[in-house]
């Protein structure tokens, strides 16, 4: 029988090990799986944010939702608030939310399209326009309530979670389903004739037939294998260093049922509420700030009003592999690629890595063309990621910094984007835009949000009578009134479900 080592743990490794032994596994076992994991080695676990399909995942992998909420001190994300990402609107700071839903509450055109022909945009946000999570947040509300099946809502939903917790989470979970965790540190990589034979370690040498490389931003097999293999994004992406603060939550605050993203004068800072305390960081352009700036940045971002746990500073490497799959090796996870968390899509790509994987592993013959298959899809979410990423940059307005006056230069490198905009000013985003592009989360709906929160506008010239858009709108107050009705107040759902993991 093969043996398949996954060298690293983290959320990458044990997500890995986790789906390919439920995968391969299930009914008979075709792969005896080892997680060789290091003690000395840390995790960076301050990727706390999730986009709403890791619910997928989570789901498929038979585990308890309320279990894994409790153990990861997890909380409920409805979406992103982006703050200060354009200059002010009337004094205001500039704000928009990009939430995990777009209703179709029906009629003869779709919402979007009414609420620029309604010419609601005098009244209000396009968020609040088309979205139920955009409501909920408003009122403390969850997408859930105590009675909701597991993974489902009313609304699509994510988490904030504890990711080093997470990772413990997903080691006993695997370990219980028949992994092998092995406590060891890499010292070598044996390699002949392109492949990887076995990996020497201080616990003595562990051979195998395949191997994943969860080893972050080292690559330590991957780059055994094949050195300059990383395509860098920094020419678009310039943000290349963070700075991360874990702190209590400010006195009299609850957690809040979505993340908050605020442009600063190089970069950006996130804001993630768990149960038990803020999570926090500055993304920023190490060109433009020292790590000691970007830190006295950040806090005085943050103010006074809590504690600070811990504080660390984070090297980032943006760009992804030529070559995700080398001889029998595949990297996932930060040794893959790498986007800067701005939409929260770690733990979006190790399942997407580790899905296509077994897709292509449950065929695999050494044939170059599943080798093939699975570097061209990969290279394509990672492009096609960088270009919704940099969407948010190029369309800002603000020149108070180098930073930000730089930013609608990333456009230039990103030529279908580049193509995209000038339409969208012509007409809606929409799904069949994206035709022959290789988008794996984000599409139209995901778009509208940034383009219309950045006030990228179209503007339909045809005629809806005054009738027809308040009855779309209608129909959507329709919705909202029963999703108020049929969810819970966060906290008070937190509560709930964190006492019934306990009970």
């Amino acid at each position: 029988m093969k043996v398949l080592n996954v060298v690293g743990g983290g959320s990458a490794g044990w997500m890995t090990a986790i789906y390919l032994n439920r995968y391969f596994n299930r009914e008979a076992q075709n792969f005896h799986i080892n997680v060789i994991e290091s003690p000395d080695i840390g995790i960076i676990g301050v990727g706390e944010a999730t986009v709403h399909s890791i619910r997928f995942f989570f789901g498929a992998m038979g585990l308890d939702e309320a279990e894994l909420m409790a153990e990861t001190n997890a909380t409920i994300k409805s979406g992103i608030m982006f703050r200060n990402w354009m200059k002010p609107v009337d004094g205001e700071v500039h704000e928009y939310f990009h939430p995990f839903d777009q209703q179709q509450p029906g009629g003869s055109v779709d919402i979007s399209s009414a609420w620029f022909v309604g010419e609601r945009h005098a009244r209000e946000r396009y968020d609040e326009g088309v979205s139920l999570n955009s409501h909920l947040i408003k009122w403390g509300h969850c997408p859930k309530n105590i009675s909701s099946p597991q993974y489902q809502a009313v609304a699509p939903y994510g988490y904030h979670l504890d990711a080093t917790l997470l990772a413990r989470f997903l080691r006993r979970k695997a370990v219980e389903q028949g992994v092998r965790h092995i406590e060891a540190t890499v010292t070598d990589v044996d390699v002949v004739s392109g492949k990887i034979l076995s990996v020497d370690t201080d616990q003595g040498r562990i051979a195998g037939d395949f191997f994943i490389d969860c080893t972050g931003f080292r690559g330590l097999l991957i780059e055994k294998l094949q050195r300059d293999n990383w395509i860098s994004f920094r020419d678009v992406l310039p943000c290349d260093k963070a700075v991360a603060i874990q702190r209590d939550l400010p006195e009299g605050e609850t957690p809040r049922p979505f993340t908050v993203a605020t442009a600063l004068s190089s970069g950006w800072a996130w804001q993630i509420d768990l149960v038990n305390r803020q999570g926090s960081g500055y993304v920023y352009d190490s060109e433009r700030l020292s790590p000691e700036e970007a830190e006295s940045e950040l806090r005085a971002f943050l103010g006074a009003e809590s504690s600070v746990i811990k504080c660390s500073h984070l090297d980032m490497n943006v760009g992804c592999r030529q070559s995700a799959w080398v001889g029998n090796c595949v990297a996932i996870g930060l040794s893959g690629g790498f986007i800067e968390p701005l939409e929260s899509t770690g733990l979006h790509m190790i399942h997407l890595g580790v899905g296509q994987l077994a897709t292509h592993l449950a065929g695999d013959d050494g044939s170059a063309e599943l080798r093939d298959s699975y570097n061209e899809k990969m290279r394509g979410f990672y492009q096609d990621l960088k270009q919704f990423i940099v969407l948010h940059y190029c369309l800002s307005n603000r020149d108070d910094s180098d930073f930000w006056r730089g930013a609608p230069a990333s456009l230039d490198g990103c030529a279908w984007l580049k193509s995209k905009l000038p339409l969208w000013k012509r007409k809606i985003c929409e799904y069949q835009d994206f035709a022959g592009s290789y988008a794996s989360i984000f599409t139209d709906t995901n778009y509208r949000y940034v383009l219309y929160g950045m006030q990228h506008y179209p503007s339909p010239r045809f005629a809806m009578s005054e009738n027809e858009v308040g009855a779309i709108f209608s129909r959507f107050s329709q919705l909202l009134s029963r999703a108020k009705s049929g969810t819970m107040d966060h906290e008070e759902f937190l509560r709930t479900v964190h006492a019934k993991a306990r009970g």
